[in-house]
């Protein structure tokens, strides 16, 4: 039983082939394209009109050198909130699950970043590692210190979104499986239980909404660091 409940994050196979790709590339399918038509669609104002805000929250941190970056950044996020979404589904897999997948969106926005701070900014890149006014005596330590913090923000950035997502789904399915249980047994227990687990579903509809947000929201502050 025990074992059943972490099968929800083995990858897909078919016919031995992982199926993860499909699974990453599945939401993008079902954003519209616009097109050059002065008129569009329903569905495409729906989409201008919610990407517009998320566009606009992202580069409040952000100078207007880090504008660059907006499509980059919104895209992320949209590809984030539907996969976390859609995971949310029955008999759907979660790609954002897999630490290996949130590192590798990790790793390379965040060393895209600090690669752009070394290039237009060095002394400034190289002066966060290092406080004003730090005593002689604490330099080498504080120096490794921060050091350290700056190399494992992509490991904190892949962490925090796998870790969140995992236990939302675990939860749910816990959750879940003992109202299934208590349902022959003691029926009220179970319609209880039931209830708490529909107020759960929305909180991780919630979750998986401010986890695709913070994750990028954090790369935009990093990136705003280095520019």
């Amino acid at each position: 039983m025990n074992l059943s409940f972490f099968d929800q994050f083995t990858s897909p196979c078919l016919l031995g082939i992982p199926l993860i790709a499909i699974s990453m590339l599945f939401p993008s399918l079902l954003i519209p394209y616009s097109d050059n038509r002065w008129i569009t669609n329903r569905l495409s104002t729906l989409q201008s009109w919610f990407l517009n805000p998320i566009t606009k929250q992202l580069m409040i941190p952000l100078n207007k050198k880090g504008h660059k970056w907006a499509l980059i950044l919104t895209s992320l996020t949209t590809l984030l909130l539907m996969i976390n979404l859609l995971g949310l589904l029955p008999y759907t897999f979660t790609p954002t699950t897999q630490l290996s997948m949130n590192m590798a969106l990790a790793f390379p926005l965040w060393f895209a970043t600090l690669l752009t701070g070394l290039r237009n900014q060095p002394t400034i890149s190289l002066g966060h590692l290092l406080p004003e006014g730090t005593p002689a005596i604490l330099i080498p330590t504080l120096i490794l210190i921060e050091t350290t913090s700056l190399l494992i923000r992509p490991l904190a950035l892949a962490v925090r979104l796998t870790a969140n997502l995992t236990a939302g789904h675990l939860l749910i399915q816990l959750i879940s499986t003992a109202a299934t249980t208590l349902l022959p047994i003691m029926p009220t227990i179970s319609i209880l239980t039931t209830t708490i687990l529909l107020l759960l579903t929305i909180l991780e509809v919630a979750v998986a909404m401010i986890q695709a947000y913070v994750f990028v929201l954090l790369l935009s502050l990093y990136l705003q660091e280095n520019i």
